[in-house]
């Protein structure tokens, strides 16, 4: 079966997150998941000062280098995903309660999801990218609040802001500024034209 994949062996891509390996199979990119278990709040720690875009192109970078040297000679994704509010940086919230919390913050504003990618190959870097979304939260009641995260449950903890654009979190928003990938936590734009200019990809 033919592909657009030209490569020699699939990319390694260093996350667990399912709605990233969703959008690499959906783009026909062949990959193998490794994820990376590394202290984030550490390595995001080391930002200063605070900045959306920076802490998640440090811990990006951190994931791919991290399995990079598992993976001699392969080509490794390192992706990270942060939301700002201001000057304030958001985290993925622990509990359900904390969801809740984030929501109450979030709206009737606008936030900005910064989604940072790095492909890395040894001790390597090849290629960085972090572009933006910009999301308009509709102003939402405490009780439809309540409603929504009873409803979504526990999923929404995997996610910066407690909401999943692709799903039942489409229902919390006024407008949406930004490429569709960039929001789901992997910017496909950025990273396909990379691996076309890699040679990687048929171009």
């Amino acid at each position: 079966m033919r592909s657009l994949w030209i490569a020699d062996k699939p990319l390694v891509l260093a996350s667990k997150s399912e709605s990233r390996q969703a959008l690499l199979r959906a783009a026909g990119i062949p990959f193998e998941a490794a994820p990376a278990e590394i202290d984030e709040r550490a390595v995001a720690g080391l930002v200063e000062p605070p900045d959306g875009a920076a802490i998640a192109s440090c811990l990006a970078q951190t994931k791919a280098l991290a399995i990079a040297r598992r993976y001699p000679g392969r080509l490794v994704l390192g992706a990270d995903q942060t939301l700002a509010l201001g000057g304030e940086i958001f985290s993925k919230p622990p509990t359900l309660l904390a969801a809740k919390e984030q929501l109450g913050r979030l709206s009737g504003r606008t936030h900005s999801l910064h989604s940072a990618i790095c492909l890395a190959q040894d001790d390597r870097i090849l290629f960085k990218a972090a572009p933006q979304a910009k999301l308009t939260m509709r102003p939402l009641g405490q009780d439809f609040i309540t409603l929504y995260v009873e409803v979504a449950g526990f999923d929404i903890l995997a996610s910066v802001g407690a909401y999943q654009l692709e799903g039942l979190g489409v229902h919390l928003f006024d407008k949406v500024e930004g490429d569709h990938s960039t929001i789901l936590g992997l910017p496909l734009i950025e990273l396909l034209a990379f691996l076309r200019r890699h040679g990687s990809l048929a171009s």
